[in-house]
């Protein structure tokens, strides 16, 4: 997959484009936004992460552009602007997603991974619904975590938490996103809603002392298996 980032802001691009570039994604940085049509115009892309405030040629302009070329490419703004008539321009000239500086790596990353499961119906249709984690086996089919001959039936939160966090295991899952994803809103009643659930995952997951689900403080999860 090919990324189009137009990041203006040398530091931040360059981190972008590096990390990036290590999950797999060939990205191509480019300053501004007349660049950034350019260089849209001469190469193939799967998906356009575009900063707003760019010279030039700002993000919403350069998206609209992008547009006519291509309606259906996905459009991810990364912006410092956090006020809500933002993200509506954002998604009035067809952006797919918004995420506000500043942002986790990973968060980009699985809102990234969660638009091409979206966008590419074939991988999506073959998309794993079974893991091993450590001695554990979890089928996300019918729910189940099954070790020896012992089974638990888990509830639809703790399956689809569970799912998230194997997903990315040994990463770093934020708090935000996966309230985002799972409850709809990160409020603070949803957040001490999902702590309650990662508690009684730990109390399923306690028959294999290798598997670890640790809370980084201001950060979000990590599954260690």
């Amino acid at each position: 997959m090919k990324i189009l980032l137009a990041e203006d802001d040398t530091n931040l691009g360059i981190l972008l484009q590096e990390y990036l570039e290590n999950k797999g994604f060939e990205t191509l940085l480019v300053r501004d936004g007349n660049e950034g049509l350019n260089v849209f115009l001469k190469e193939k892309f799967h998906l356009c992460l575009l900063d707003i405030m760019m010279p030039k040629k700002d993000g919403f302009s350069l998206a609209k552009e992008i547009r006519i070329k291509d309606p259906e490419i996905p459009i991810i703004f990364l912006t410092a602007k956090s006020m809500p008539e933002d993200a509506i321009q954002g998604f009035k000239v067809g952006a797919d997603d918004y995420i506000t500086k500043p942002f986790s790596m990973e968060e980009l990353l699985m809102r990234i991974k969660a638009i091409f499961r979206r966008t590419n119906p074939i991988s999506n249709s073959k998309e794993q619904e079974v893991f091993d984690i450590g001695n554990y086996q979890f089928d996300s089919r019918i729910q189940e975590l099954m070790i020896n001959d012992g089974h638990v039936k888990l509830t639809t939160k703790e399956s689809e938490l569970l799912k998230l966090f194997v997903q990315n295991k040994n990463q770093i899952v934020s708090r935000s996103y996966a309230l985002k994803l799972i409850w709809g809103d990160d409020s603070y009643f949803n957040a001490r809603s999902m702590d309650v659930y990662i508690t009684k995952l730990r109390k399923h997951l306690k028959h294999d002392s290798n598997i670890q689900i640790i809370n980084l403080h201001g950060e979000g999860f990590r599954l260690i298996c």
